[in-house]
Formats: structure tokens, C-alpha cells, sequence
């Protein structure tokens, strides 16, 4: 691929887009653009056992944790079974980003989740298979091995771990590779994408993107609002499996979405969008603001407006999408913790879904509470007009993984 013009596009913009083409001219140009930037060493000794444990090393506002900024999700097909030796080359190799990388947003934060196709290697069948969960979606499904998810604030940390575990560079910050899994690799799949105040909105010229209505200069999303409020989102210690031979670990959802941004902007007001992404409550009181930031630590959705779901949709036909999700809580807990994030890949505006809970089973929960299927057919909603942000969104790609606890990373088998 071609990388972006820098002289046409702002430090950031060319950032981003050095992490979306990839690849060894990609790293090059990005070391090159932050020569002047210092990411911190690492200790192996720090990184926790959990490989989901990020919460406690990401920045934070007000109460809520921040996302890293940078993401990559590398899907990898073997091109064999993985053996003994190749899985002490993998664990290598992962051991020596965490010497050359901060377990940090400013340093570097990885994650490896194995599918469904994998666990058939090693005879174990109790992760299920990734479905097409309402009758208006047909995605693809991941057809991978293992996926790694790669997040840091500096793009040059995303892709020179992506690359060194391929085997095309031999040092990353500083630190030589020790081994790659370059021999292992069939074909790989790169997802890739970004979240930031601001960042959404330095793609206004991305086709798909509405320049009638600009994205709000301060929103870290496409579709104009803050997300991952913390009282909406489940604790690491939720998502964690408690036991079985992969307790400490945890199960990961991702659900790459297209947005019809020409539609979002462009057909609805913003009282609408407001009610359609929270609740008819929230756009009637103003309790969002213009990208929500008149909400802290919640997203404003109290147990009695949760419950008034179907009320709502009876009596104003609209229902919200985050109202719907937050049907599925256990005691009042969410059940997932969700890392996802914006992307133009393909050249479209779109998020990639990723979420931890601790079952699959649980996703699909949550899932059907937001698809509505039950208030479409027992209100004024509809099948998808005014419920929630559906008609907005087309799932192309879906993939469920088991993310297991550190010490068993290395392609595990159980």
C-alpha cells in the first residue's frame, strides 16, 4: 500500500494512517516522524498475570479509564501445528516487548486470543463458534488461528511489534528480538484503528463521512459521543474466568461494524441521536451535552429508566441503544468490558466491536437485549426504525477468542 502524503496531512492524521497501511516502510516512516519520542523500558517482572489487565496502566478522566490510542488486531493462520519448541519461541518473543515496552498506554499493552479453529488442534471444543446473531446481518467469520490485539499511544510501538513478530525487524526499541513466529505464519489479516478526542473528526474528508454536519471537534467516536463510561462497563475481575484450565483468563468478542455515517448525521437531529444512542430521557432533559460531556462516570441510565425500555418504546416510539444493552446486567452489573475502537479500513468510516466477558454466552446476551427484538414486536419502534442505533450499522466481520492468562499465552494447549 501506499503510505499517506505527509505534506498534505496534519502529525496526527499521518500517524494514523502510517498504523492502517502497515509494514516495514510504515515503521520506517513513523520512527522517522517521532525520532524525538522516548518510550519508556520494560519490566517482564510488572506485567501482570492477566493479559487482560490494562485498566490499571491506561490514563484516565475524571473516573473513567482512557483508552490507549493506537490499535492493531493481527489475525494469524498457521501454516502447521504449533509444537513445543514453537511455543517457547512464541513466549520469547512476547517476553521481549515487555522488556522493550512500558506495560503501559505509553508503552505498549498486547493481548493473544486463540479461536475456535485453534482449540480443534488440540482437541478442545469449548469455545463456540462465532454466528450471525439477528436476520438482517451476514458476516464473515474469522478463519484464523490467534489474534493479537496491540494497543499504545505511540504508533510506532504497534507497528514495530507487529513487525518483529513476523520476523521483519530485529530490535524494537532498543531491545534485540530473541525469536519470531515468522515460520509458523500461513497468512495473516491486520485490523486496524484508533480513539481520541478529536481523531474522529480529523477524517471528515474519508468517504462515508458527512462534511454537511462535521463530527464534533472534541468526540473520540464516529457517531459523535463519548462511550465506555465506567459504571456501563464491566470490572476486569467480572470478565475473568474463575475456573476450568484457562482460569485468570477471559473471553474476547470482535465485531467489525460499518457505519453509515450519511445517514446518522444527515437524517437525524441531534435530539434524535441522542435518543437513539441513550434514551429518550436523556435527549428530552439534555443530559448528554454535545458529545457527552455532561456525563462523568455514567452513562446517566438509572435502573428505573432501564426498566421503562418497553415504556418508552410504546410511548414515544424510540428507544436507545445503550437503554436496550443495559437490560442484559446481572444485579444491576454490566457484563461487558468493551475495547473497541474507530477505523478506516477499506477507506469507510467504522468501529471495530472488541469486548472481554466471561463467557461467549454472555456477549450474545447482551447482543440480543440490543437488538430489541422484543420491543420491536411489542411497540411502535419497528423492526429497526428508532430502535437504538440498528439501522446504522451492518456487522461484517465477527470472530469469538479465548484470551488465556499469561503463563499459558504461548499457544496453549489444555
Amino acid at each position: 500500500m501506499t503510505l499517506p502524503d505527509r505534506g498534505v496531512l496534519s502529525r496526527r492524521e499521518y500517524l494514523k494512517g502510517l498504523v492502517a497501511v502497515g509494514g516495514a516502510s510504515a515503521l520506517a516512516a513513523c520512527l522517522e516522524e517521532e525520532s524525538n519520542v522516548e518510550i519508556p523500558a520494560g519490566d517482564p517482572d510488572a506485567v501482570p498475570a492477566r493479559q487482560h489487565a490494562w485498566n490499571g496502566v491506561l490514563s484516565g478522566d475524571n473516573e473513567n479509564v482512557v483508552p490507549a490510542r493506537h490499535h492493531v488486531l493481527l489475525s494469524v493462520s498457521l501454516a502447521r501445528d504449533p509444537t513445543d519448541e514453537d511455543r517457547e519461541r512464541f513466549e520469547n518473543a512476547l517476553a521481549t516487548l515487555e522488556r522493550a515496552y512500558e506495560w503501559s498506554h505509553e508503552g505498549l499493552l498486547f493481548a493473544v486470543g486463540y479461536t475456535p479453529q485453534y482449540f480443534e488442534r488440540v482437541g478442545w471444543d469449548s469455545l463456540p463458534e462465532p454466528t450471525a446473531l439477528t436476520d438482517f446481518e451476514s458476516p464473515e467469520f474469522e478463519s484464523g488461528d490467534c489474534q493479537i490485539h496491540l494497543a499504545s499511544d505511540h504508533s510506532q510501538a504497534v507497528l514495530a511489534a507487529e513487525e518483529s513478530l513476523l520476523g521483519e525487524v530485529e530490535e524494537v526499541n532498543g531491545v534485540e528480538m530473541d525469536s519470531d513466529i515468522a515460520d509458523l505464519v500461513g497468512s495473516r489479516e491486520r485490523l486496524t484503528g484508533f480513539v481520541g478526542p478529536g481523531l474522529p473528526a480529523e477524517h471528515q474528508d474519508t468517504p462515508g463521512v458527512p462534511d454537511s454536519e462535521p463530527i464534533h471537534e472534541e468526540a473520540p467516536f464516529f457517531m459523535g459521543f463519548r462511550s465506555g463510561f465506567e459504571e456501563s462497563q464491566a470490572t476486569e475481575d467480572r470478565v475473568t474466568i474463575e475456573e476450568g484450565p484457562f482460569a485468570g483468563g477471559t473471553t474476547r468478542h470482535v465485531e467489525s461494524i460499518a457505519i453509515d455515517l450519511r445517514q446518522w448525521y444527515e437524517q437525524d437531529s441531534q435530539f434524535q441521536r441522542v435518543a437513539k444512542l441513550f434514551s429518550h430521557q436523556h435527549a428530552a432533559e439534555g443530559l448528554v451535552g454535545e458529545y457527552g460531556e455532561k456525563l462523568d462516570d455514567s452513562n446517566a441510565l438509572s435502573a428505573e429508566r432501564i426498566a421503562s425500555t418497553l415504556e418508552d418504546a410504546r410511548d414515544h416510539g424510540v428507544v436507545g441503544h445503550a437503554q436496550k444493552a443495559a437490560r442484559a446486567r446481572e444485579d444491576g452489573e454490566p457484563l461487558l468490558l468493551r475495547r473497541d475502537f474507530n477505523t478506516t479500513d477499506g477507506d469507510r468510516p467504522g468501529l471495530h466491536f472488541l469486548s472481554l466477558q466471561r463467557e461467549i454466552d454472555e456477549f450474545v446476551r447482551v447482543r440480543e437485549a440490543m437488538t430489541g427484538a422484543d420491543l420491536a414486536a411489542d411497540s411502535a419502534v419497528g423492526s429497526i426504525t428508532n430502535n437504538g442505533i440498528l439501522q446504522y450499522l451492518t456487522v461484517r466481520r465477527r470472530g469469538n477468542y479465548l484470551v488465556p492468562p499469561r503463563e499459558l499465552r504461548a499457544f496453549p494447549d489444555p
